[in-house]
C-alpha cells in the first residue's frame, strides 16, 4: 500500500505516544469502551445530521503504519521501539457501532460507540473526529438550508471557499442533507453525484459582447443552458438570453443572478421573462446564500438556489464540536467499570450506552434515550415498551464486528441511502425542529439506567 494512502498518521501525536505509555506500563490491552458524542447542541441547531460514516469507514480500510509512516515515527523518535513493533503489524480488531448515516441527533448521542482495547480504540479518535466534526457540521447546515428552500433545489457551490479536499467531501455531506448536485467534478466522480455549472463572470468579459458570449455558450451547450445575466445590466441581459436560444431554436433553460438585491430581481426578472413568453425560463440564484437569505427568498419566484461558502464553513458552525470519550474499561478485577471525567463543564456519563428513539402515536419523535447497561438488558427494555406507550425504535447498528467493516455502508448507493434515510428521520421530527431560529433541541434526551449498569460484567 502507498504511504500516500495510509490514514494511519491522520492522528495527533498524543494517541501513540498515550499507546507508547500504556505498553510500558501493562495496560494498552484492556478492554476498553469508547463514545463519540456532541455534550450539547449549538445554540442555532435543533438537530444535527450524522454525516461520513461512509467516509470514516473507508479511511479505516487504509488504517495501517507502512514503512514510510515506521520511518517517519523512527526518525523523529516520536515514539520508542516497543510501540513501533506494536504499529508495524497493527489493525483495528474490535467493534464499532454507530447511528445511520442521514439519522439525526441531539445532546450525547452516541454517534459512535468503539469496542476494543484502550490501543486500538485510542489510536483511532483523531481520524474518527476529524470526518464526522467537518461533515456533521456541513451536512447539519445543509439540512437547514434544505428547510428554508421548501422543496426547491439547493446545488453545492463551495469548492473554491475551502480546502480542495474538504471540497470534496463538503459536498458529500451537503447531498445527505438535502443537496441535489455539486460542481466539484472530484466529487461527481468519487461519489456518483449529479454535476452543475456553466459559466462564470470571466465569459462574458472574454468576449467583445455580452452578445457574442451568450451566442457561443448557447451553441455549444444548447438553448437549454443557464446564462448568467448580471455581468452588465441584467434587463438587457434577459432580454439578449432569451433572444440568443430562440435564434438558436428553442426557449432559455435559466439565468442566473449573482448580485444586487436578490428578492427583488427575482420579481423584475420573471416578469419580464413572462412578458417575453418565456415562462418555462428558470431562475437560479446565488450570491452568499445561507439558510435565513434562503427562507428569505421564499416568497420570491426563484427555481434553485447556489450555496457555496456558508454551506462549506457550516453556516458559521464549522465544526460540529463532537468528542471522543473513554466510558467503559476492564479494571484489575478483569470486569467492565464504568469511567467517567468530573471536570467542570466537561463532565461525561460513565457506562455504554445504547440509544433509542421514541416515538407518539402520530409518528413523531418525542424523546432521545440513553439506555446505560449491557446489550441484552436494553434488548430486553425495547421488547418490554414503553410505560406512556411510546414505541421505542433502537438507533445504532454494528458497522465493525472484530475489525470486519460492513461495506455496505460507503460508496454510491450507501450514500443514497443515507440521504433518503435523512429525509424520513427529519419528517418525523416536531414542528420545532424546523425553526431556524436559536431554541432548545428538538427533543430531548434522557439517560435511563439499566440494571446491568451497577454490575460488573
Amino acid at each position: 500500500m502507498s504511504a500516500s494512502w495510509s490514514t494511519s498518521l491522520l492522528t495527533d501525536m498524543y494517541e501513540l505516544t498515550m499507546v507508547e505509555a500504556a505498553l510500558a506500563h501493562g495496560t494498552a490491552h484492556r478492554r476498553s469502551v469508547f463514545e463519540l458524542f456532541g455534550r450539547r447542541l449549538p445554540a442555532a441547531r435543533r438537530f444535527g445530521v450524522v454525516a461520513g460514516t461512509g467516509r470514516l469507514l473507508e479511511a479505516l480500510e487504509r488504517f495501517e503504519f507502512t514503512k514510510d509512516d515506521i520511518d517517519y515515527l523512527h526518525n523523529n523518535k516520536v515514539v520508542n521501539e516497543q510501540t513501533l513493533e506494536f504499529l508495524k503489524d497493527f489493525k483495528f480488531q474490535g467493534n464499532i457501532w454507530g447511528y445511520r448515516e442521514g439519522d439525526v441527533y441531539f445532546a450525547n448521542s452516541p454517534l459512535l460507540t468503539v469496542e476494543g482495547t484502550f490501543a486500538e480504540a485510542c489510536l483511532l479518535e483523531t481520524m474518527l473526529l476529524s470526518v464526522l466534526n467537518h461533515d456533521c457540521a456541513v451536512a447539519s447546515a445543509a439540512s437547514r438550508m434544505t428547510i428554508a428552500a421548501h422543496g426547491r433545489p439547493c446545488l453545492d457551490m463551495g469548492a473554491r471557499r475551502t480546502h480542495e479536499r474538504a471540497g470534496v467531501s463538503a459536498a458529500r455531506a451537503a447531498f445527505i442533507g438535502g443537496f441535489v448536485g455539486t460542481s466539484d467534478l472530484e466529487a461527481g466522480k468519487r461519489y456518483g453525484l449529479p454535476t452543475i455549472g456553466t459559466s462564470a463572470h470571466s465569459f462574458t468579459l472574454l468576449h467583445e459582447t455580452e452578445e457574442e458570449a451568450f451566442k457561443a455558450q448557447v451553441d455549444t451547450l444548447g438553448p437549454g443552458t443557464t446564462l448568467l445575466v448580471d455581468t452588465f445590466d441584467i434587463p438587457k441581459g434577459v432580454e439578449t438570453a432569451v433572444r440568443v436560444a430562440r435564434e438558436a431554436g428553442g426557449e432559455l433553460g435559466a439565468v442566473r443572478i449573482d448580485s444586487g438585491d436578490l428578492v427583488a430581481q427575482a420579481f423584475k426578472v420573471r416578469g419580464q421573462l413572462d412578458a417575453l413568453g418565456a415562462k418555462d425560463t428558470k431562475i437560479t440564484v446565488t450570491s452568499d446564500l445561507d439558510e435565513y437569505a434562503i427562507a428569505a427568498l421564499g416568497a420570491a419566484p426563484v427555481d434553485s438556489y447556489g450555496v457555496g461558502t456558508k454551506l462549506v464553513t457550516g453556516s458559521g458552525i464549522p465544526t460540529a464540536a463532537l468528542v471522543y470519550k473513554l466510558v467503559e474499561r476492564e479494571g484489575v478485577e478483569g470486569y467492565m467499570e464504568g469511567v467517567a471525567k468530573r471536570s467542570k463543564s466537561k463532565s461525561t456519563i460513565a457506562g455504554r450506552k445504547w440509544a433509542a428513539r421514541a416515538f407518539d402515536e402520530d409518528g413523531y419523535a418525542v424523546e432521545e434515550r440513553l439506555y446505560v447497561g449491557n446489550r441484552e438488558d436494553f434488548k430486553d427494555a425495547i421488547v418490554a415498551g414503553d410505560e406512556d406507550e411510546l414505541t421505542l425504535r433502537p438507533l445504532q447498528i454494528k458497522l465493525v464486528e472484530e475489525g470486519n467493516i460492513d461495506r455496505t455502508w460507503y460508496g454510491p448507493q450507501a450514500l443514497l441511502r443515507a440521504a433518503e434515510y435523512h429525509q424520513k428521520v427529519r419528517n418525523q421530527l416536531p414542528y420545532a425542529a424546523w425553526r431556524l431560529s436559536e431554541g432548545e433541541p428538538a427533543v430531548e434526551t434522557r439517560v435511563v439506567p439499566l440494571a446491568s449498569a451497577a454490575k460488573p460484567n
